[in-house]
């Protein structure tokens, strides 16, 4: 336990060290050092967080799983509310306020993990059946992946649906009774894009970039152009030029375009691995949970920080349509880097409070607790 915690440490301090690094390299033609100092604010916030949660014991989010919730529902309503919310290329998803701008979709990601976390530590053994494995953990689902859904926020309510769709496998659900769920959030998906004609625009450059080169497929072209460019060892750091206005937001969700191009393909490679070692020590510790809610908030965050991962480096390489989501401790984004590092403390506290499983004897105290983990009867067959 003790390697997958400092293994997951080194990884996401050697990601925010880089992030600071490159943020500085791909906004000083625009901004000079403003986001980097905000981003440093936000990583100083986050750090003070993670420490936090870290030494508090995680269980009592069982407690705080509710009011975390409803927080983030009047969060997520509150982005609608005239000098409360701000709007930007017609989505309301920032609340805007002394100076600082908060994405509660953020925190909308860690209140739905807690209280799917409570939910299926509660009714784990019910999970099989179609009304508490579905219809029940639906509505606590529903209630936020709604809200940011009519944002509106595609690719946020995408990864928010993978995630949730990962924990209720683990908690038990069956397979048929969540295809029935995904194809119903297919379906709804679908008919939001036939009224979509941004998105489906987006969606046709993915498809036909040749036809959309000066407009929806420009940035997916110049990341790869970057990428490209940078060979196996980049152009050297500061010197690429596609943060020249080039390619809009490569602070954002294209940062990775531009460590392509400046440090090259083997850093590329080993941001991918870095995030593959996240997802395995992350899972590591979900496993070596004292109790059921411990095991499925941190396979959660994992799952969390692993997809958003996928995900931004799928849209960087034309892999997947662009979803606007931030590579996690890397883009530039203040709200993002927090709820990320409070995510991370998260899982040190799950670890922390974790029992050495080779001195859980069948008298212990803490065997029964093991015994309910949904991933003890795996890792002991």
């Amino acid at each position: 336990m003790k390697v997958a915690v400092t293994t997951l440490a080194v990884c996401v301090a050697a990601l925010i060290a880089l992030g600071l690094v490159m943020l500085y390299s791909s906004s000083m033609t625009q901004s000079g050092t403003h986001d980097l100092l905000m981003q440093t604010i936000w990583c100083a916030a986050g750090f003070i967080a993670c420490v936090i949660t870290t030494t508090v014991d995680y269980k009592w989010l069982k407690k705080l799983a509710w009011p975390i919730y409803i927080l983030a529902i009047l969060a997520l309503v509150a982005v609608f509310v005239p000098h409360i919310g701000r709007a930007s290329h017609g989505a309301h998803r920032w609340i805007a306020k002394f100076g600082f701008t908060f994405q509660p979709s953020e925190l909308g990601k860690l209140a739905l993990i807690i209280a799917l976390a409570w939910y299926c530590d509660r009714f784990q053994r019910q999970m099989q059946t179609f009304k508490t494995g579905i219809i029940f953990s639906g509505a606590v689902v529903a209630g936020i992946l709604g809200l940011i859904f009519i944002e509106p926020d595609r690719g946020t309510t995408i990864l928010l649906a993978a995630v949730t769709g990962a924990m209720l496998i683990i908690a038990g659900v069956r397979f048929q009774h969540l295809a029935v769920a995904i194809l119903g959030g297919v379906a709804v998906l679908a008919a939001s894009l036939l009224h979509d004609s941004m998105r489906q625009n987006r969606i046709s450059a993915w498809l036909h970039p040749q036809d959309h080169l000066n407009g929806a497929a420009l940035q997916a072209q110049q990341a790869m152009i970057g990428l490209g460019s940078g060979g196996w060892f980049g152009v050297g750091l500061g010197n690429g030029v596609r943060k020249f206005g080039y390619l809009p937001e490569i602070h954002t969700d294209f940062i990775l375009a531009n460590i392509g191009e400046e440090l090259g393909l083997v850093a590329t490679m080993l941001i991918v691995l870095t995030f593959v070692v996240i997802a395995i020590c992350g899972m590591r510790i979900a496993v070596a949970a004292r109790e059921p809610f411990g095991a499925f908030l941190a396979a959660g965050i994992t799952f969390l920080i692993s997809l958003q991962a996928a995900i931004n480096i799928g849209v960087v390489t034309s892999a997947l349509p662009n979803k606007g989501l931030p590579l996690p401790f890397i883009s530039y984004g203040g709200s993002n880097l927090l709820v990320m590092l409070t995510c991370v403390g998260i899982l040190f506290s799950v670890a922390r409070h974790a029992p050495a499983r080779e001195k859980v004897s069948k008298t212990d105290e803490g065997a029964d607790e093991i015994s309910n983990n949904p991933f003890a009867a795996r890792a002991t067959t």
